[in-house]
């Protein structure tokens, strides 16, 4: 569905049981609201459950220029206004991440809990080039050029060469992102530096990262537990970047595991 929020077009899906606690995906640059397809019917049993694409992807409308964490955050507040939900439990991957840790430092009364998954807390100025690289490259050349890069990140040889169907639709969403809010978000995400900010945390915080994730790494995930506090850290094992697609069932188990901690029952 489409809906305004923030001063653009945004689209969204709101399921699940009507009245239940909303769990609220937000995806990876590149992806789209697909990414969370295997999470759906596990969440949908014991919630509602909001997934959108974020500004400049899927679709969402792709404005020129960069963007900012700040501004996908409050595009993300706007959209649950304009939905009229106060309050939900924020799933973030990768970029989804970073926004969930805005909306954690400036937003907090409007989440129950943080999920953040492989995601980090800062770019180290390292890592800068990098990521001006793929900016320039995917201006000059389009998405095309940057998706093999993308999806050996993404997923480990192993599970590469099972050759799944869910690979071939994370491709397809890469390709078809808009160069215009691939580069906008990345832009905002050059601009990271939450990390040593992570101790102001206080809600209930789930991390979850793949083994094997080479582009927020292990590392980066003890990083922000070591400062989140009484936060949790699960790592998955046989998982790369897009450990939600790769190792669904264990990344579905951990999930509604700590959401149901948070809601004081357990589905039987």
């Amino acid at each position: 569905m489409q809906i305004q929020a923030n001063g653009i077009q945004m689209n969204f899906e709101l399921t699940g049981r009507k009245g239940a606690p909303v769990v609220a995906l937000s995806h990876s640059l590149g992806s789209s609201l697909v990414m969370w397809d295997p999470q759906i019917p596990d969440l949908e049993r014991d919630y509602q459950v909001l997934r959108y694409d974020t500004r400049g992807h899927g679709g969402s409308e792709a404005p020129a220029g960069a963007y900012t964490l700040q501004q996908l955050g409050e595009d993300a507040i706007e959209l649950l206004d304009v939905l009229d939900i106060d309050r939900v439990h924020w799933v973030g991957l990768s970029m989804g991440g970073m926004i969930g840790q805005c909306l954690a430092l400036y937003h907090a009364d409007r989440l129950q809990s943080l999920v953040l998954c492989d995601t980090a807390g800062t770019i180290p100025l390292e890592a800068q080039p990098i990521w001006q690289e793929r900016i320039d490259a995917v201006s000059k050349k389009g998405m095309q050029d940057q998706v093999d890069g993308t999806i050996a990140r993404w997923f480990t040889p192993a599970y590469l060469n099972q050759n799944p169907p869910e690979v071939a639709v994370i491709h397809k969403q890469f390709i078809n992102t808009p160069v215009a809010g691939y580069i906008g978000c990345s832009e905002a995400i050059m601009r990271l530096d939450y990390l040593e900010r992570l101790s102001e945390i206080k809600i209930p915080t789930l991390i979850m990262v793949g083994e094997d994730d080479p582009g927020t790494p292990v590392a980066a995930a003890e990083a922000m537990h070591r400062r989140i506090p009484a936060s949790r850290l699960v790592v998955l094992p046989s998982a790369a970047h897009l450990s939600n697609v790769e190792q669904s069932e264990a990344f579905n188990l951990t999930l509604l595991s700590f959401l149901q901690d948070q809601q004081g029952y357990r589905t039987i």
